[in-house]
């Protein structure tokens, strides 16, 4: 069961894995360096332990105690219990969904573990929003896709701000880095994947179109600002779009990848 700790100084060094959370880079450099990441609300946090991470510590004030209780009585790991108002002083921000935790990241699972009996799968490349990153696991959860796929410089899908738009997503959806990214896509449709590029190319069609009939499917999606790579674009297997009407020529990367998702769940 997990100790509480009363907690009544922000400088407390026991607190060090919860300052600054607004610093985006600072927490970039804690997380990378200690191998931890943060879960916030009641619902995420509990989804982390469950989904097997193990917590280092919890932080929340006396009135969220007892919706966690559950998940603290099987932890070791201490509880730090302080005022809302202490709490935001430590943080930089309101926690206002009651509750934060650090927990251990985990080795990152192989390609062959992730792809392991799947038929639809989500690959980004170069995805650098977290908002964006985690709208997208939820969407492919939701939507019975099987595994994400991130190119190397795509936003890090357990940075907190991911996964609380994620909603915990991304501790149920298989996920893992791509060990290269110039060869990719040819290696997943070695694998049997048909690899299906969402791009306004010239040549693309709608997605109902590209995906229909498919057994493995790999929906490749691009940055926010350029869209995809002139290599990843090329060595697709087909180039789809989601048509437009009123004169706009595209959706937001995560709208797109949840109409794109819809489409191809029912294919």
């Amino acid at each position: 069961m997990a100790e509480l700790v009363e907690i009544a100084d922000a400088d407390d060094p026991r607190l060090a894995d919860y300052r600054d959370l607004r610093d985006v880079e600072l927490r970039k450099h804690l997380e990378a360096e200690h191998g931890l990441f943060l879960a916030e609300g009641e619902k995420v946090v509990r989804r982390a332990v469950l989904g097997g991470y193990t917590p280092r510590s919890f932080l929340m004030a006396p009135r969220w105690l007892d919706g966690l209780a559950d998940v603290l009585d099987r932890s070791d790991a201490p509880c730090y219990v302080l005022s809302e108002a202490l709490a935001e002083e430590v943080t930089g921000f309101h926690v206002h969904r009651g509750a934060l935790a650090s927990l251990e990241r985990r080795p990152l699972p192989s390609l062959d573990e992730v792809l392991d009996g799947a038929r639809s799968v989500l690959v980004l490349e170069d995805i650098v929003d977290h908002t964006n990153v985690g709208a997208i696991l939820r969407s492919g959860a939701a939507l019975g896709f099987d595994a994400v796929l991130l190119a190397p410089r795509c936003a890090d899908p357990l940075y907190r701000r991911a996964i609380k738009v994620a909603m915990g997503a991304v501790f149920s959806m298989p996920w893992t880095r791509l060990p290269d990214w110039y060869d990719a896509l040819p290696e997943l449709s070695g694998r049997g994947f048909t690899t299906v590029a969402l791009t306004l190319a010239p040549d693309a069609v709608p997605v109902e179109e590209a995906v229909a009939g498919l057994d493995k499917v790999a929906l490749v999606l691009g940055s926010e600002g350029h869209g995809l790579s002139q290599r990843w674009e090329q060595t697709s297997d087909r180039r789809a779009i989601i048509p437009m009407a009123a004169g706009i020529d595209s959706l937001n990367v995560a709208a797109a990848t949840a109409v794109a998702c819809y489409v191809t769940a029912r294919r």
